[in-house]
């Protein structure tokens, strides 16, 4: 899966659950909220103050660490 900005909270959990764990170290702990499942990273990350990008990097970081 390609995850990008636009990509929904949902659809990067359902892909791999271990992105909540990269999700709640960069300070996004609403991971289990209903209301954020359907929202991009880029918004999830708007209403948190983080920098979209840095999470990103982050997120595709923790999945390359994952292939042999």
């Amino acid at each position: 899966m390609d995850i990008t900005l636009q990509t929904t909270m949902g659809e990067m959990l359902e892909y791999d659950m271990g992105i909540a764990y990269v999700l709640m170290q960069c300070g996004m702990h609403c991971v289990g909220c209903p209301s954020s499942i359907g929202e991009s990273l880029e918004d999830a990350c708007a209403v948190h103050g983080l920098n979209p990008e840095d999470v990103l990097k982050q997120i595709h970081a923790y999945l390359a660490s994952k292939v042999d």
